[in-house]
This record gives C-alpha cells, sequence and structure tokens, in this order.
C-alpha cells in the first residue's frame, strides 16, 4: 500500500492520495443523499411545494388584477368669470310703460303742420325684442355630487413592475419545485427507470454496427 502512495514519486502520491479522497467523498455525499431525500422530499412536497406555487399564482393573479370601484364625489366648486353676452331677444314688460314723445302732425289739403307732444302707454304683457350686448360677472359656488367609475388593469399601474418581477423569480422556481419527485416511491421508481433506460441504450460506437 505504501509503495502505492509513495513508490519514489511525490507527484505520483499526491495524484494517488486526490483520487482516494475524492472517491472517499463522493461516497459520503451520495450516502448522506439517499438518507437525507426520503427525509426532504416530503418537506419539499407538502410545505415548499404550496407555498412557492401558492405565490407565483398570487403574483400571476395581481398581474391580472384590475382596480373596480365607484368612487363618490361630493364638492362645493367655486366659479368666477365673466360672461359675455352678445344677443338678440325678447323681453316682457311686466308693468304699463308710459311713454312721451314729440311728433309733428301734417294737416291734409295743405294746412300745416302742428307740433306737439303724443302720450302713449305700453301695456303690461306686451313683448318687444332688444339686442343685448354687455358682460355679466358671474362668481358663484356650484355643488357637485357624481359617482365615477373606476376600472383600472393593476399592471398598468405603478404596482405592476414589481409583481412582474416578483412572478418572473417566483415562476422557474415554482417550475422547478413542481418536477421534483412527489415521495419517496416516486424517487425510487425514477432512479429505476433510469437506470434501465441507461442499461438499455447501447453505447454510440455500438449503435452503428451491423
Amino acid at each position: 500500500m505504501r509503495n502505492f502512495f509513495w513508490n519514489g514519486k511525490p507527484w505520483q502520491a499526491f495524484k494517488n492520495f486526490a483520487i482516494l479522497f475524492s472517491f472517499v467523498v463522493n461516497l459520503v455525499l451520495i450516502v448522506v443523499l439517499l438518507v437525507a431525500a426520503p427525509l426532504i422530499i416530503p418537506i419539499v412536497s407538502q410545505i415548499a411545494v404550496p407555498i412557492v406555487g401558492g405565490l407565483n399564482q398570487s403574483f400571476v393573479d395581481m398581474g391580472q388584477a384590475k382596480i373596480v370601484r365607484t368612487i363618490q364625489v361630493d364638492d362645493q366648486i367655486p366659479i368666477s368669470f365673466d360672461l359675455p353676452l352678445d344677443t338678440t331677444t325678447r323681453v316682457r314688460l311686466t308693468e304699463p310703460v308710459p311713454l312721451s314723445v314729440p311728433a309733428t302732425m301734417v294737416l291734409p289739403g295743405g294746412g300745416g303742420t302742428i307740433n306737439g307732444t303724443v302720450a302713449l302707454q305700453l301695456p303690461a304683457g306686451l313683448e318687444l325684442p332688444v339686442a343685448l350686448s354687455l358682460v355679466v360677472p358671474v362668481s358663484q359656488t356650484i355643488p357637485v355630487h357624481l359617482a365615477v367609475g373606476v376600472d383600472i388593469p393593476l399592471r398598468e399601474t405603478e404596482l405592476g413592475q414589481p409583481f412582474g418581477d416578483l412572478q418572473a423569480i417566483f415562476s422557474p422556481l415554482d417550475q422547478f419545485l413542481t418536477n421534483l419527485p412527489g415521495s419517496n416511491e416516486e424517487l425510487i421508481r425514477r432512479l429505476r427507470d433510469s437506470a434501465t433506460g441507461a442499461q438499455q441504450t447501447p453505447p454510440a460506437g455500438q449503435a452503428n454496427q451491423p
């Protein structure tokens, strides 16, 4: 055994030791994995998969969600402006309006003219056409009562990007955990199928031989 390691060659001794050490470490790791796998797989299947899958689905749902509600607006809005008016309209007298205007009367047959004053009265209710051209100052407080419907996709808000990033993180992790064996029996079956498939697959050099 000493000659196998040393044999008078330091480099050969180091190489043999490294090979043996690597073999022992790999063997220990395989034993630990075989012992720990039956304990780890149920934990992953029963705890990690539902938690990660639920979080991933929640982030997917949040990315497709909408903010839908009705906002009631009750407020008082003050307004102040000048309203120009330039139009024609008809007004109705609310009471009689007396008129006294100068008049010139021409007598027929060359009898001359008479200058005088004519007195008359416009009756109440008489409609008169008038032209309006003025500026009306408006200063008032208007009550506002509105029901405003809101339908906003969440992905179009500031929360859309964070939820998209979280979905991009959890989606591959959820897919990875979902593809793991769900039980010890499934792990054993996969290992058996993998070993059987490796035995049934001929080497590449032998596949082409007659």
